[in-house]
């Protein structure tokens, strides 16, 4: 660890208990839906039912990303990471105290509402402090972790019961709230809230820099570049109509629509009954560690390489070799091959590499660029409407996957995703730059071209060009001083 850049880490570390909660709740369903179907739980419900139960946490993580970007641009990144745990507390309240589905449908709703909020702040919180150098390894450590929360509920979740999993979701709320109270709010809200001196104290907590020179001129260029974005709106109209946004909207637009197509939360939040239809005769709670655990082994490995390799060679591969795995898994319940015992465990091994690819590559990915390429003035509203898009497609491809199941068979649904992972190794190929080692700064010079060399002023109507900043930055200085 690099002794400079400690505080950055500790506070990444802390703002990742976020994300194992958010892990755990995207994976209850797993290890619950055969407990369902085995008549394990007080609760009676239908294949219809237990549909709905595994697709509501996408409106709750739409109206949960909605609240953020208020949240977020008003409170503070700090105070949506904290806010984030009270809806969680309160469905799992609900589910501890009643037994319907209709019960089910609330917390589910609540529980996807605290993630959308997780999902929202946690990556615009870390691209915000971290260096440059380590932004991607950060950004990427919220996937993993990810990753490790539904590690935990699949590991335990086919050996306890019911009620048992549902009072894991008392505490975890709890050690996340606990140790995020103590993170800094991020030196670029303080900028934008024109808080010169927090922003500064903020800065030196986690660069742990003790050079005041040092940090005197990256707190006076990250001035400048602050003043150039918000001297624009940061409006949802600025962002869909200015010129300036387009690409970086069109990139992330496509990210998220192929990530979320190609089916990996469906596939997880249908696996346990996946594994059943296969006919396999490993042991259910088998698969289901097996397939937690991997989801956390590469989920670190990702955290690893991720600024290493580079953002587009990992999108690329990764979609095309998840496009590859799930063909071969629509193949197996097309033939479905009973000559020997062993063509049952296809599924099951396709199932697991398609996520081992999507986990190293395109699912941290899509965080991480979407977090790098947007503007501060425009970052809110930009993550704000990624995660409301998001939670809408999430909810089709979930609640889609019994009617597909219906109509096309396994062999529709895994074809219908290989497809969409395709198209996303195509766009990544064609559309996404590379980001990695560049600053935020150097980030939009890269996407906006000439539109970043000039600040409209909407009052005096003049452009400032790049040309003036030199005198700029002086002055922001002398100011200082």
């Amino acid at each position: 660890m690099e002794k400079g850049r400690r505080a950055q880490y500790f506070v990444a570390a802390a703002v990742s208990l976020a994300a194992v909660v958010a892990g755990a709740t995207q994976a209850w369903s797993t290890p619950v839906i055969p407990k369902f179907h085995n008549n394990e739980t007080n609760i009676a419900i239908t294949d219809n039912e237990i549909s709905w139960v595994a697709a509501l946490a996408s409106p709750g993580y739409m109206a949960g990303s909605m609240a953020t970007r208020i949240v977020s641009d008003k409170f503070g990144r700090r105070s949506a990471v904290l806010g984030s745990a009270l809806p969680i507390l309160i469905g799992t309240t609900v589910i501890l105290t009643t037994a319907s589905a209709r019960c089910l449908y609330v917390t589910r709703y609540l529980w996807g509402f605290g993630t959308g909020m997780i999902g929202t702040v946690s990556s615009m919180y870390l691209a915000e402090i971290a260096d440059k150098e380590i932004r991607g390894k950060l950004t990427a450590s919220i996937r993993f972790m990810l990753s490790f929360g539904s590690f935990i509920i699949m590991s335990i979740g086919p050996f306890i019961s019911y009620n048992a999993i549902s009072y894991i979701f008392l505490g975890l709320p709890i050690c996340y709230f606990v140790a995020c109270s103590f993170i800094p709010e991020t030196p670029y809200f303080y900028l934008k809230e024109g808080k010169v001196n927090a922003a500064r104290a903020s800065l030196k907590r986690l660069s742990g820099d003790r050079d005041e020179k040092a940090i005197e001129d990256r707190l006076s260029a990250m001035r400048l570049d602050v003043k150039k974005e918000m001297h624009r709106s940061g409006s949802a109209k600025e962002m869909f109509t200015g010129k300036r946004y387009r690409k970086a909207l069109i990139i992330a637009t496509g990210l998220k629509v192929t990530q979320i197509m190609a089916g990996p939360i469906a596939i997880q939040q249908y696996f346990g009954r996946i594994v059943q239809e296969s006919k396999t005769n490993v042991d259910i709670s088998i698969v289901l560690i097996t397939f937690g655990a991997v989801k956390f082994i590469v989920g670190i490995i990702s955290s690893v390489i991720v600024d290493k390799v580079g953002r587009r060679p990992l999108l690329i591969y990764s979609y095309l070799g998840s496009s590859i795995a799930l063909s071969v898994v629509g193949a197996y319940f097309l033939i479905q091959p009973t000559s020997s015992p062993y063509y049952t465990y296809i599924p099951f091994i396709g199932i697991i590499l398609s996520s081992v690819v999507s986990i190293l590559g395109y699912e941290p990915m899509n965080f991480v660029v979407s977090a790098e390429i947007f503007p501060l003035n425009v970052k809110s509203v930009a993550m704000t409407f990624l995660n409301i898009l998001g939670g809408l497609l999430n909810f089709l491809c979930v609640k889609g996957y019994q009617p597909m199941k219906n109509v096309a068979g396994l062999t529709g649904v895994f074809w219908f995703y290989a497809t969409f992972a395709f198209i996303g190794c195509v766009f990544s190929f064609l559309m996404v730059p590379e980001t990695n080692g560049k600053s935020l700064r150097e980030i939009q010079i890269q996407l906006q071209g000439h539109l970043y060399d000039e600040t409209y002023d909407e009052n005096s109507h003049n452009v400032i060009d790049n040309e003036a900043e030199g005198t700029e930055l002086k002055k922001l200085k002398q100011d200082d001083t």
